[in-house]
């Protein structure tokens, strides 16, 4: 099917029944950085170690999947994080954080239609465990930054599923979460703007990008290039 701009900025790859309901999914997946919320939390804490431009353009060239090592970029960009406060990313989650226009709209109206709403992210669960306590979401899957006396070490922690969330765990993840609710993976929508939200986008039945980098835009079933979150709505309600 020839990609089809329904109204301005909301493109559909791929054709879809034009009875699809909100209520025939069970679980929606977003990422966070840049789809869920406004910024990049990894770049925000840069910015206090005065390397922003550094990280941000090792952040930029992982979303446009021009590194095809998640882990090892992100590894790059938080050894760059050594020495910043945990009051500096505090300052970045009351200042630099907005949900992204829509967000809380969809996530309400998900959760009203009775679909469970899971958080996976290349970031940090200092911002993930924020957001999902915000929206009441119900599953998160995301990194931990090591921290020593109030400052970053530069390091992660191990957690019991692994190390880094990266592409393959968002997918792991979304697959886990569809068989703990004993559902298919088809009756899950995965929501991202970057490389690494491929995966997941590739086993849920409806893979929406938002915002995003070229690549993820061409792939995906469905993308919102202007506007809100909420413009899902628009195409299932």
């Amino acid at each position: 099917m020839t990609p089809t701009e329904i109204s301005p900025g909301l493109v559909v790859n791929v054709a879809m029944p034009s009875s699809l309901k909100l209520s025939d999914f069970k679980l929606i997946a977003f990422d966070m950085d840049s789809t869920l919320i406004n910024i990049e939390c990894v770049d925000e804490i840069a910015d206090a170690a005065g390397r922003k431009a550094e990280v941000a353009a090792i952040t930029e060239a992982a979303m446009r999947g021009e590194i095809t090592d998640y882990k090892d970029s992100l590894r790059q960009r938080v050894a760059l994080l050594k020495g910043v406060t945990v009051a500096s990313m505090d300052e970045v989650y009351r200042l630099r954080l907005k949900l992204n226009p829509g967000a809380a709209e969809l996530v309400q109206a998900c959760k009203a239609a009775g679909l469970k709403v899971l958080l996976v992210s290349g970031g940090f669960t200092f911002f993930t465990d924020r957001i999902r306590d915000e929206l009441g979401i119900d599953y998160t899957r995301s990194n931990v930054l090591e921290t020593e006396n109030g400052l970053l070490t530069g390091r992660m922690v191990d957690q019991p599923w692994g190390d880094i969330c990266d592409g393959a765990e968002k997918r792991k993840m979304l697959l886990e979460t569809c068989g703990q609710l004993g559902i298919d993976p088809k009756q899950a929508i995965a929501m991202g703007d970057g490389a690494n939200d491929l995966p997941m986008m590739a086993a849920a039945g409806l893979s929406v990008a938002y915002h995003a980098k070229p690549r993820v835009r061409e792939q995906a079933m469905v993308a919102i290039n202007d506007g809100g979150l909420d413009r899902l709505l628009e195409i299932i309600a």
